[in-house]
C-alpha cells in the first residue's frame, strides 16, 4: 500500500454528536421527524459534541490517520436568510484543530442528511431554492475551514436519502412519489454541481468528491433479459449518481425511459450546463453489499427494507424494470446485507475502468446486536469482515484500479437512524446506559496491527 493512504473510521454528525439544541443549533429534518413519530432519535447518540477529544485521540490510539465526519448545516447555518452561527462553526475548529494535534487527516462531508427543518418546511428538496442555500452553506464552510480541511465532498449517499425520503417512505420526508423522488434527485445532483463550483472558484485548497451509496449491480444469468433488467437496477442504484457527478450527464437511457410517464421539464438547460462542467475530482465509494437482480416477471413496485433487525423483511421490485434476489449461497446480517466482499472488488474495478478517478472507500463494515456490557467485544466476525474487504480492495489495486483510502463504518458505535442504537457497527464499544463509557472492541486492535503493517497483516486470497 502507498504510505500515504488513508486508513480510517467514519461518522455522521446526527448518528454520533448529540447535543441536538446545543449552542444556538436548530432543528434538522431528523430532529422533528423522529420527535414527532415517538421514534428512537440522535438528541444524546454517541456525545460526540462533548467527547470528541477523547474519540479522535482513541483513533490515533488505533493507528489511524485519516477521519471521515459530516459538517451539519443545522449547527452552522441559522436562518433561510443564510445568517452563520458562530458557535457552531467554533465547533468543528475544535474537532480540524483536535485531528491536527493527534496527526489525524479530516476528510470532511458537507451533507450527511440532516438537512435544516427550516428548509423542509418549504418543501426540502422538491425546493429549488435550497440548491443555492446549499451552496451559500458550502461557501461558509469553505472559508470557515479551507485552510483546515484537503478533502472535502459535497453528499454522502444521495441515492439512499432520495429514495427513502420520497419513494419508499421510510425516512423524512416520507413521500411515496415517483416524480417527487426524480425531482428531489435532480435538485441534489444540481446542488452537488453548485458546491464544486464555488470550491473551483474559491481557489481553495485541496480536492472535492462525492461519496454514494454503491451496489455494484450482477444478475442471475448472462441472458438478453437479465443484462437489461442489470442496466435498469444500475440506473437506479448508481449511475445517476456517479455519471452526473463523475461525468456531468445523467443516464440519457434513464431519463428516456421516465420521461415516458412523468413530466422532466424540471431540468433545465443552464443548469444541465453547471452539472456538465463541474465535475468532481473523486468518488467515495460505501459498499456493505451488491444487488443481484433478475428480469421483471410482474407484480407492483415493492421497496421495503429491514429496520428491526429479523431477516427476510427487505424487497426491491420496481415495476418493468428488474427484482432484486438473493444468493442461498451467500450469508446475510440479521439485516438482509449479504456479506460478499467480491462485489466490492468487482465493483471498485468496474468504477474505475468507467470513470478513472481516483476512488476512497468512504464506508466498509457490518452492523450487528452486541453486548458491550463486557470487558472487551470479542467481534471476529468484523475483523473477517474487514479483512475480506481489505483484501478485495488490495485486489483491485492489483488490477489498476486507483483506491487512496479506507474507511471503516464506524469509529465508534452510534446511532444507526431508525435501527436505534441496537445495529452497532463500530471499532469502539459505547455503552449508552452506562455514561457513554468506550472500550476499544478487538477488532480496533486488530485494525490498528493492520495499519502499522501497512496491510502486510491482510490474510489475501483470489475470489471464485
Amino acid at each position: 500500500m502507498d504510505k500515504n493512504f488513508l486508513w480510517g473510521g467514519a461518522t455522521a454528525s446526527y448518528q454520533c454528536e448529540g447535543a441536538w439544541d446545543v449552542d444556538e443549533k436548530v432543528p434538522s429534518m431528523w430532529d422533528v421527524y423522529l420527535h414527532e413519530n415517538d421514534l428512537e432519535n440522535g438528541d444524546v447518540a454517541s456525545d460526540h459534541y462533548h467527547r470528541y477529544e477523547e474519540d479522535i485521540r482513541m483513533m490515533k490510539e488505533g493507528g489511524q490517520n485519516s477521519y471521515r465526519f459530516s459538517l451539519a448545516w443545522p449547527r452552522i447555518i441559522k436562518n433561510k436568510e443564510g445568517d452563520v452561527n458562530q458557535k457552531g462553526l467554533d465547533f468543528y475548529h475544535k474537532i480540524l484543530d483536535t485531528c491536527k494535534k493527534y496527526d489525524i487527516e479530516p476528510f470532511v462531508t458537507l451533507y450527511h442528511w440532516d438537512l435544516p427543518q427550516y428548509w423542509e418546511e418549504t418543501g426540502g428538496w422538491l425546493n429549488h431554492e435550497v440548491c443555492a442555500a446549499f451552496e451559500h452553506y458550502a461557501k461558509v464552510c469553505y472559508e470557515a475551514f479551507g485552510d483546515k480541511i484537503i478533502n472535502w465532498t459535497t453528499f454522502n449517499e444521495p441515492k439512499w436519502f432520495v429514495a427513502n425520503g420520497y419513494m419508499i417512505g421510510n425516512y423524512p420526508p416520507g413521500f411515496q412519489d415517483p416524480q417527487k423522488t426524480m425531482i428531489a434527485a435532480y435538485n441534489v445532483m444540481y446542488a452537488s454541481a453548485l458546491g464544486v463550483k464555488a470550491f473551483r472558484e474559491g481557489g481553495y485548497k485541496g480536492q472535492i468528491g462525492i461519496v454514494h451509496s454503491y451496489t455494484p449491480v450482477n444478475g442471475v444469468d448472462d441472458s438478453i433479459d437479465t443484462r437489461i433488467a442489470m442496466r435498469y437496477a444500475d440506473n437506479y442504484c448508481n449511475n445517476w449518481i456517479l455519471d452526473t457527478a463523475a461525468l456531468g450527464e445523467f443516464p440519457i437511457d434513464l431519463i428516456s425511459v421516465l420521461a415516458k410517464d412523468y413530466d422532466v421539464s424540471f431540468m433545465k438547460a443552464d443548469e444541465l450546463k453547471v452539472i456538465k462542467e463541474n465535475t468532481v475530482d473523486f468518488i467515495g465509494l460505501n459498499y456493505y453489499s451488491r444487488t443481484l437482480v433478475k428480469p421483471y416477471t410482474g407484480g407492483e413496485t415493492q421497496l421495503s427494507f429491514n429496520h428491526s433487525g429479523k431477516k427476510g423483511e427487505s424487497k426491491v421490485l420496481i415495476k418493468g424494470w428488474f427484482e432484486q434476489v438473493k444468493d442461498p449461497n451467500n450469508e446475510t446480517t440479521e439485516w438482509d446485507t449479504e456479506i460478499y466482499p467480491k462485489g466490492l472488488q468487482d465493483g471498485l474495478i468496474e468504477a474505475w475502468d468507467r470513470y478513472h478517478l481516483p476512488i476512497y472507500v468512504t464506508e466498509n463494515g457490518v452492523g450487528v446486536r452486541e453486548d458491550v456490557t463486557v470487558d472487551q467485544v470479542n467481534d471476529d466476525y468484523r475483523i473477517s469482515f474487514m479483512n475480506d474487504h481489505i483484501n478485495a480492495i488490495m485486489n483491485a489495486m492489483d488490477q489498476g484500479a486507483d483506491i487512496r483510502g479506507y474507511y471503516a463504518w464506524a469509529s465508534f458505535d452510534l446511532y444507526s437512524w431508525k435501527n436505534g442504537v441496537e445495529k452497532r457497527y463500530g471499532l469502539v464499544a459505547v455503552d449508552f446506559e452506562k455514561e457513554q463509557k468506550r472500550t476499544p472492541k478487538a477488532s480496533y486492535y486488530w485494525f490498528k496491527d493492520m495499519i502499522e503493517s501497512n496491510g502486510e497483516k491482510i490474510q489475501r486470497r483470489e475470489f471464485d
